[in-house]
C-alpha cells in the first residue's frame, strides 16, 4: 500500500471506532464484538507506530463516552482514564520493557499487580468524612453523570465508611453476575419487555435509570479497582492501597493479587483465563498495574489512558453461522459501508445477528458470498467479525458479491479515489443520508449536544425542510417557527411542550466553547483531541475569524502557525485548511458564527513559573526522558511545541542540541539547560 492508501485507511477505521465508541458507551447499545472492536484498534496503533502525525485526534488519543444530558453532570476530581490494550505474551513483555525505559531502570523487575478486567460500567464514588456523598459515571473521563440516587440503591456499595479520610473518591466497576442476568431477562421476558443482549448492556442500562426504584430492582453489585482524590496519604504500592481501602468496608476483587515478574504475570493470565467460565460475572482480561505508586506517579499519562496500567485481553470465542445477505449503508462522509446480515447465532452466551465487513477489499479479500458459512467470533459483546468462510460448505451458484457504484440512498455515483479503500456517494448535501448524518454529528453529546434533537428529531426536521440548508437553520428554527402556517407544535410527533423544549435547548446551547464548534463541523482527522488543540492555539473566535474566514494570506500564515503546534501534523493542518478552503464551508461558517456565543478554552493552569509559555525541548534531556519532560510542562499549564518561533518562550536543551538552538538565538528565546529548567519549575 502507498502511503495515500494507508492514511486513507487510517481516517476511515478511526472514523469507524468513535461510532462504536458512541454506541457502547453512551447508547449502551454496541454493534460490534469486542474482538473486532480491539482488532479495529490494533489496526490504527500499528499504521501510527509508522506514522506517528496521525495519532494527533486519534481514538487511540482520547477516553471514549459522554455523559448523557438525562442526568446531571459531574466534573471529576482526577480524570477517569481509559486503558491500553495487548493481546500476547509478547505484548506484556513490551510493555513492561517500555515501563523500564521510561523510568530508566535497566532490568530491575517491574512487578504488577493484576486483576481481573470485569466487563461492565465504570463508576465513581465520593466520600466525604466517611459519608457517600456522589456516585458519577465515567462518561468522557473528565465529565461524567450524578447517579448518586441509584447508587444509593446497590447492596454493595457502603453508605458510610469505617475510618476513611475526610476525602475519599473511588473508582471501580458496576457489574451483574451471569445467573442474575438470566433471572433479569426471563423476567423481562415474561412480562413482554425488552431482554438484554448480555450482563454489561444489562448493568449499564440499569445504573442509568431515571426511577431509581427501577435501579433498586436489578441486582447490581460492585468491585473496587483505584482512587481519585484521596486526602490522606497513600501507602506506597498499589497492593497495600487497595488493602488499605478495603479496610474502611469497600469491596475489593479476591482474584486481584500481586504478580512480582514477568513469570507469575503470565501464569495470573492463563489461570483466571482457566478459571473464566467458572466465575458467575463475565471477565474479557486482566489489568495489569506498575505496584509502586512513585513509579506511577513519573510515568504519568498519555491523553487518554494512563502509562502504568494495560488491559490483557483474552482471546475471542467463535462460532459457525449463514450469511443471509449484504447490505450497504451510507455514513456521514458519505462511505459505503457493508453489513453482513447473519443468521442469528449465539456466541458466548449472546446472539449475534450482524457484522460489519469494512469495504469492498475486505468482501473481496475474504470473498463473503451470500449463503456462506462462515466462522464469526466474539469477546463480550453484541456483533462478531467475519473471520473467514467455509469454503467447501459454499452453496451451489453462490455468485461473487457486486459492490454498488452507485449511492442507495440517493441513487449518485459512488466513486473510489485512488490510494482510497473507502468509496463514497457524491451526492454531499443532496444525499439524505449525509445530510441527516452530518446534521446529527453536529448536534451529537461531544459536539453542540442539543438534548431533544436526536437522530430521529434531525430526520423529521430535514424531512420537512426545517433544517434543509446548514446547522445555522438549528438555531433560526424557532424565529422562523413563529411565523409558520405549520408550526412545530401541530406537527405529527411533537407538541406545544416539546417544541418548547426544543428551543429552550437549543437557545441554551448557543453558547459553546471553540473546540466543541470546531469538532461538530466534522472536518476529516479533526476529532477532539484535534479540535482542542487547534482552539487553543488561536484561543478564541476572534483570533480564528481573523485567521481562517480572512484572505488566503491570512489563511496560509495560520496554517503555517498550526504546524508548530505540538501534536498537530501535516495531515491535520492540510485537512483543516482544505476545509477552510471551500468556499461553501465559509458561508456555513458566516452564517452559524453570529447567532452564537463562541467561548474561548479554558484557561490552563496559571500556579507556575511555565503556565502560559511556549517551551521546545531539543538535544538530550539526561535527568528524564523527553515524553516525561513534555507531559511534566503541559500539567504545570506550558504549551510544548516541537519548532522554535518568534512566539517561543523558553527553548530547554540538553546535549546535541543543534537547528533549534540556532533559531532560538537568532529570535533571541530564552535558553535553560535542563537543570536551569528543573530548577525553574521546582525540581
Amino acid at each position: 500500500m502507498t502511503p495515500d492508501d494507508i492514511r486513507a485507511e487510517h481516517a476511515r477505521i478511526a472514523a469507524e471506532v468513535r461510532e462504536h465508541d458512541r454506541r457502547y458507551y453512551e447508547d449502551d447499545a454496541p454493534t460490534v464484538s469486542d474482538a473486532e472492536y480491539d482488532g479495529l484498534v490494533a489496526r490504527l496503533l500499528e499504521i501510527e507506530a509508522d506514522y506517528p502525525d496521525l495519532k494527533a485526534g486519534s481514538p487511540t488519543e482520547t477516553v471514549a463516552g459522554q455523559a448523557a444530558a438525562k442526568f446531571d453532570k459531574v466534573a471529576h476530581a482526577r480524570p477517569m482514564l481509559s486503558l491500553e490494550k495487548v493481546f500476547t505474551e509478547e505484548d506484556v513483555r513490551a510493555f513492561v520493557t517500555g515501563v523500564r525505559r521510561f523510568l530508566a531502570l535497566g532490568e530491575e523487575e517491574v512487578a504488577l499487580y493484576a486483576e481481573p478486567k470485569i466487563d461492565g460500567l465504570s463508576l465513581s464514588l465520593r466520600y466525604e468524612k466517611g459519608q457517600l456523598v456522589l456516585g458519577a459515571t465515567r462518561g468522557d473521563g473528565r465529565v461524567g453523570e450524578n447517579v448518586t440516587s441509584n447508587v444509593r440503591t446497590i447492596a454493595g456499595i457502603p453508605q458510610a465508611l469505617r475510618g476513611a479520610p475526610d476525602i475519599l473518591e473511588v473508582r471501580g466497576e458496576v457489574y451483574m453476575g451471569r445467573a442474575d442476568f438470566l433471572r433479569l431477562n426471563a423476567r423481562q421476558e415474561a412480562a413482554g419487555e425488552k431482554v438484554f443482549a448480555n450482563p454489561r448492556n444489562a448493568a449499564a442500562g440499569s445504573l442509568r435509570q431515571l426511577d431509581p426504584a427501577i435501579t433498586a430492582a436489578r441486582p447490581l453489585r460492585f468491585f473496587l479497582h483505584g482512587w481519585g482524590e484521596v486526602s490522606a496519604p497513600l501507602p506506597p504500592t498499589q497492593e497495600q492501597a487497595m488493602q488499605w481501602l478495603g479496610g474502611f468496608g469497600l469491596p475489593l476483587n479476591p482474584r486481584a493479587r500481586l504478580a512480582p515478574d514477568i513469570g507469575a504475570v503470565m501464569a495470573t493470565f492463563r489461570e483466571l483465563e482457566a478459571e473464566r467460565a467458572s466465575i458467575d460475572y463475565d471477565i474479557d482480561g486482566v489489568v495489569y498495574k506498575v505496584d509502586r505508586l512513585d513509579w506511577q506517579d513519573r510515568l504519568g499519562m498519555v491523553s487518554r489512558a494512563p502509562r502504568w496500567a494495560v488491559a490483557h485481553k483474552f482471546p475471542a470465542e467463535q462460532a459457525r453461522t449463514t450469511v443471509e445477505g449484504i447490505d450497504i449503508q451510507v455514513g456521514r462522509t458519505g462511505s459505503l459501508t457493508p453489513v453482513a446480515r447473519l443468521v442469528p447465532v449465539t456466541v458466548g452466551g449472546v446472539v449475534v445477528a450482524n457484522a460489519t465487513l469494512h469495504n469492498e477489499d475486505e468482501i473481496a479479500r475474504k470473498d463473503i458470498r451470500v449463503g456462506d458459512t462462515v466462522v464469526v467470533q466474539r469477546a463480550g459483546d453484541v456483533i462478531p467479525q467475519v473471520v473467514r468462510v467455509i469454503a467447501e460448505l459454499r452453496p451451489e451458484g453462490a455468485a461473487p458479491f457486486t459492490f454498488p457504484d452507485h449511492c442507495p440512498v440517493c441513487g449518485s455515483t459512488a466513486t473510489r479515489e485512488e490510494g482510497e479503500v473507502v468509496r463514497r456517494c457524491t451526492g454531499g448535501l443532496t444525499c439524505e443520508a449525509q445530510a441527516v448524518e452530518r446534521l446529527r454529528h453536529f448536534v451529537s453529546r461531544q459536539a453542540f449536544d442539543i438534548e431533544g434533537l436526536g437522530e430521529k428529531q434531525v430526520k423529521a426536521l430535514w424531512d420537512w425542510g426545517l433544517i434543509s440548508h446548514g446547522p445555522a437553520d438549528i438555531f433560526t428554527l424557532e424565529e422562523r417557527d413563529a411565523g409558520s402556517l405549520t408550526p412545530l407544535r401541530a406537527r405529527d410527533g411533537w407538541g406545544s411542550q416539546s417544541a418548547r423544549k426544543l428551543f429552550e435547548a437549543i437557545r441554551e446551547k448557543r453558547r459553546v466553547p471553540l473546540a466543541r464548534l470546531l469538532f461538530a463541523l466534522g472536518i476529516r482527522h479533526v476529532g477532539e483531541r484535534n479540535a482542542s488543540l487547534i482552539a487553543r492555539h488561536f484561543g478564541g473566535i476572534e483570533a480564528f475569524t481573523a485567521a481562517c474566514l480572512g484572505d488566503e494570506e491570512a489563511r496560509a500564515a495560520a496554517l503555517a502557525e498550526l504546524l508548530t503546534v505540538d501534536g498537530l501534523g501535516p495531515i491535520v493542518v492540510e485537512a483543516f485548511g482544505q476545509f477552510l478552503a471551500e468556499p461553501h464551508n465559509q458561508k456555513t461558517l458566516r452564517d452559524l458564527l453570529p447567532l452564537l456565543d463562541v467561548q474561548p478554552p479554558e484557561a490552563r493552569a496559571t500556579d507556575s513559573p511555565v503556565a502560559g509559555k511556549t517551551v521546545v525541548f531539543t538535544g538530550t534531556l539526561e535527568r528524564m526522558t523527553r515524553d516525561e519532560a513534555k507531559a511534566r510542562a503541559e500539567t504545570l499549564g506550558a504549551k510544548v511545541s516541537g519548532s522554535v518561533s518568534k512566539k517561543t518562550d523558553i527553548v530547554v536543551a540538553g546535549p546535541g542540541a543543534g537547528s533549534k538552538l540556532a533559531k532560538a538565538a537568532e529570535f533571541g528565546v530564552q535558553v535553560m539547560t535542563e537543570d536551569e529548567w528543573l530548577a525553574l519549575i521546582g525540581g
